[in-house]
């Protein structure tokens, strides 16, 4: 037995990580239901438990080949997943802060650069910028009353997001490039780096795409509120929201990869269908969950985009109303869902209830 126990160990040894997990307990067993064999050296006994498990043998060179290709993907995994966890919070900063919206400074800057815009250096500059901004409807209909200091901080926040937006593109095209030279990246991870880089690249259209609508002379009455296209502004956030996740699944994939899971629990073929079914049960509930946040994400979207939060201040109820009376206001009904402000805010809460 001290012969077998020997055996048992050099071959867990000589095992690689691709082979099926193989206990003492199994290849005790495997090695009992053989034939006899006469050979029962070593070297014998150690070729009946590879001929039985169907593993092949690994030279030593080979076993030292294996651990270090193994060792340099780990690595290169580290790096990689790193690198994309890093940008995943940058977008997550980006999204949360929400710098734009909450200093309604959206509208301060009127013109958009692909590789950025200057800033003001003096007041000559300041006062030129400045200028501009009074052209347009936010300052005519807003901030009549507004000073040059006051600008001077709507403008400040503008051009912090705008240009934290550019920093997330370039903390991810410039290592993307070397991981990509250097071999780092898997086929199937070029692609998805290719996909994230064009939804980054779209990302940046899309918000001047979005202020643009803020800019738009459409608002002539005095009772107007100049704001971005709550439906161009769901977009905007959409998009982030499909970035922020790309980034931050496939920086969990390199750091934390999955691995497959036995489910053959000894042998018992009602008890592996039955956890099989639940796992996907399990599955089918996160995605789910997911598609439930995203939906109440975009919501939050158009009641940000059409100031529908201020209508109602109360809850549970509206007012002193489960339902409001102009919940259907609009016609077409459609229209309801996406442009009026008391129905904007009504499926908004519904939908947080619901997840919760």
């Amino acid at each position: 037995m001290s012969l077998i126990r020997l055996c048992v160990k050099g071959l867990q040894r000589t095992c690689t990580s691709n082979n099926s997990l193989i206990t003492k307990r199994n290849i005790y067993r495997a090695l009992q239901k053989s034939p006899k064999h006469s050979d029962w050296s070593v070297k014998g006994i150690t070729h009946r438990l590879r001929s039985i498990l169907s593993i092949n043998p690994i030279t030593q060179t080979e076993s030292v080949t294996l651990r270090f290709a193994s060792a340099v993907n780990k690595k290169s995994n580290k790096y990689v997943g790193s690198w994309l966890l890093i940008c995943g919070g940058m977008v997550f900063v980006a999204v949360a802060l929400g710098i734009t919206r909450l200093t309604e400074s959206g509208l301060s800057m009127v013109t958009w650069k692909f590789a950025g815009e200057k800033m003001p250096s003096n007041d000559e500059q300041w006062l030129e910028e400045f200028e501009k901004y009074k052209q347009y409807p936010e300052y005519k209909i807003t901030n009549k009353e507004m000073t040059l200091d006051e600008f001077k901080r709507i403008w400040w926040m503008e051009y912090a997001h705008r240009m934290w937006g550019r920093l997330i593109g370039a903390t991810f095209i410039m290592p993307a490039a070397y991981f990509w030279i250097k071999g780092m990246l898997k086929s199937e991870m070029k692609i998805k780096v290719l996909a994230l880089g064009t939804l980054i690249g779209l990302q940046g259209l899309m918000g001047w795409y979005m202020v643009k609508s803020g800019l738009e002379d459409r608002f002539h009455d005095p009772m107007d509120v100049p704001r971005v296209s709550q439906y161009r502004l769901a977009a905007h956030l959409g998009l982030a929201l499909a970035i922020y996740s790309g980034f931050l699944y496939n920086a969990l994939d390199h750091l934390l990869p999955a691995r497959l899971a036995s489910l053959d629990l000894f042998g018992d073929k009602k008890l592996s269908t039955k956890m099989l079914k639940q796992l996907k049960k399990f599955k089918g509930l996160v995605y789910t969950s997911k598609g439930l946040v995203f939906v109440t994400a975009i919501s939050g979207a158009f009641v940000a985009g059409l100031d529908a939060g201020l209508i109602y201040n109360s809850f549970p109820k509206m007012a002193d109303k489960w339902i409001p009376d102009d919940i259907f206001a609009f016609t077409p009904v459609l229209r309801n869902f996406t442009e009026n402000p008391t129905t904007v805010q009504f499926n908004h809460r519904l939908l947080v209830e619901i997840y919760l």
